[in-house]
């Protein structure tokens, strides 16, 4: 005969609890109902999603379910039977102890609870509406829990407002259920859309086989183990080799005790150890497991359970350091120093960065320009080929004394940035100019940004965009996050020069490319691309209607932060700009240019 486990905390202990909102979107109650099933023991949890969430959430799990009193509390605010007391905050093990996941979502929606205890004969049916218990009966009902979800928000209309497209929404539920499949990899999970599988994992205890899942089979291959056991910390998990990054942090995974999380000194600990083999603005790829007692991590410091506190950073931070560093070490990886390289002159300088020593001009085209020339391959092939270099002597000199004199009346920005006299250029990213009015700074990458964009967005509308063949194709094999998005908006990169097919459930084939990414490493620059489609902000995320896939070639073809240009370079992009028919933002928004003028300087030192 099962026993009632569940109770309602005592007000001390609910006071005490981190609370907060629950139900933001889908995910949210996929994550609530998933870490339910698994704090329940269950070895296979199944996951039914009809429109993105909104019309139904299904998770049924074989786990040791609940009997008719245990049900009927749980509906109710800080009912739980994973903690009794306030002390048991200090040493928590399982994922959930609020006691606010069901009660929260069956507010905002019509809610349908099946559940049997394993040793029962009959189970038990509550239909909930609105947070209102409408029917509680006995029913024949298989071993486990079942929660069906309908109409999420049903009352409250202006979150439905909210939610963005189904394959959005679809993918953030697909985050929170990869992540707890890497963290449990002795649960089968399988995700179903719309009656279509979009998600599963074969359950058999190992960690790769999930990783592959989530991420796709590419980036497994370059995974490499890590380990460090220390006093009282136990590190475990894979890091991708240095040369498989991302340009943001959306593939750096941590687990605490088996519990997803964010946390600033693991990322850091992990960036660190990764600092000298990585690019500049470039982010691992990690899936790091941290093993310790529970006392000596607080959990309860979050709303949404995301983050938590060490009680001993340092050797945190320490375990992760080191089990990264021997991860590579052993894989025969040594980290070296970085050396800032000084500038040079020339067109060789231009093309520096810290993916080596490389220019942005084909030996034609330098071979020309070295002669003052410009060829014809260099116009057609190089982003930045329109910019002429000078002779020596035609550029302004640093040392050349320039007095701001201010003009007459005020002249529209173009021709002011055309007055622009360069001084140099600073820690390799800005470009410092002298103006009539005072000092400007330009950020080097978002202005070369602006001058691509608005030349691919010209050539686009009168000619279409040139495009390159591949022979063979390029085969892509995508995460299923990555998979989903890019099935809704490939189309959208036949605009920009990219021709992809779906090949399969997580494969794409690449047939062509834009030609000026010829010349360029284009599969990590599309596959960048594809990263921060998925990853990027919600207001980011309209510009996909628009031309995003646009924006991001610019942004992946521009001139760097941390490029070297001589004055020559300098001085052509900043005329460039002044042709450009927005010179204050980048296409993302960001601005160009900041200007600082002669009366704000004398004021410094008090000579106004």
């Amino acid at each position: 005969m099962a026993v009632d486990r569940v109770r309602l905390l005592d007000e001390n202990t609910a006071n005490r609890i981190a609370a907060g909102e629950v139900v933001e979107r889908p995910a949210s109650v996929v994550k609530e109902l998933v870490e339910n099933a698994i704090d329940a023991e269950a070895t296979h949890i199944s996951i039914e999603i009809a429109d993105g969430g909104r019309e139904a959430i299904v998770v049924s799990d074989n786990g040791c379910g609940m009997t008719r009193n245990d049900a009927i509390l749980a509906l109710q605010r800080h009912a739980t039977s994973k903690i009794r007391s306030a002390d048991d905050l200090f040493a928590i093990q399982s994922l959930g102890f609020r006691g606010e996941a069901l009660p929260s979502i069956a507010s905002v929606s019509l809610l349908e609870l099946t559940t049997k205890p394993k040793d029962e004969e009959v189970g038990v049916r509550i239909e909930v509406k609105g947070g209102e218990i409408v029917s509680v009966e006995e029913a024949a009902v298989r071993d486990g829990t079942t929660v069906n979800v309908r109409h999420l928000f049903f009352n409250t209309p202006a979150r439905l407002h909210f939610l963005k497209s189904v394959p959005t929404e679809l993918a953030r539920a697909l985050d929170v259920v990869g992540q707890h499949a890497i963290a449990q990899p002795h649960i089968a999970f399988r995700v179903r859309s719309d009656d279509h599988e979009v998600f599963s994992t074969p359950g058999t205890g190992e960690t790769l086989p999930a990783l592959a899942a989530v991420w796709g089979r590419d980036i497994t291959k370059k995974l490499i183990p890590l380990e460090y056991v220390g006093t009282s910390v136990k590190v475990t998990g894979f890091v991708a080799t240095p040369d498989c990054t991302r340009p943001g942090r959306s593939h750096e995974l941590f687990f605490v005790n088996r519990r997803p999380v964010k946390s600033r000194i693991i990322g850091h600990a992990l960036e660190e150890a990764m600092r000298t083999l990585t690019p500049e603005s470039r982010f691992p790829i990690a899936a790091i497991f941290i093993e310790l007692d529970p006392s000596l991590v607080d959990v309860n410091v979050h709303p949404t359970k995301a983050e938590v506190k060490f009680r001993r950073e340092g050797e945190v931070h320490h375990a992760v350091s080191q089990s990264v560093k021997g991860a590579l070490k052993a894989y025969g990886i040594k980290p070296h120093p970085r050396i800032s390289v000084p500038p040079q002159t020339g067109p060789q300088a231009f093309g520096k960065s810290l993916f080596g020593n490389f220019s942005f001009l084909p030996s034609e085209s330098r071979e020309a320009v070295a002669q003052g020339g410009r060829s014809q391959q260099a116009d057609e092939n190089d982003p930045f080929a329109s910019i002429p270099f000078g002779n020596e002597k035609d550029g302004a000199g640093v040392e050349e004394a320039f007095v701001p004199q201010l003009p007459e009346r005020p002249k529209p920005f173009a021709e002011q940035l055309r007055e622009f006299r360069v001084l140099g250029q600073y820690v390799n990213t800005y470009i410092i100019a002298a103006t009539p009015d005072g000092i400007a700074i330009v950020d080097q990458h978002v202005a070369h940004e602006r001058v691509l964009y608005e030349r691919l967005t010209v050539q686009h509308k009168s000619e279409g965009m040139p495009m390159q063949r591949l022979e063979p194709p390029l085969t892509l094999q995508l995460g299923r996050r990555e998979a989903l998005l890019l099935a809704e908006h490939y189309r959208s990169f036949a605009s920009a020069g990219w021709e992809i097919e779906p090949f399969g459930r997580e494969s794409f084939v690449v047939r062509a490319i834009p030609a000026l990414l010829a010349r360029k490493p284009y599969e990590q620059i599309l596959r960048d691309m594809i990263d921060e489609l998925v990853n990027q902000s919600i207001s980011k995320r309209l510009l996909v209607q628009q031309d995003h896939v646009t924006i991001t070639n610019a942004c992946k073809m521009a001139v760097k932060a941390g490029d070297p240009l001589t004055m020559e370079e300098m001085t052509a992009l900043l005329n460039q700009l002044a042709e450009t028919e927005n010179p204050y933002l980048c296409p993302h928004g960001r601005p160009i240019i900041v200007m600082v003028t002669l009366r704000e300087i004398e004021t410094q030192f008090k000579r106004a």
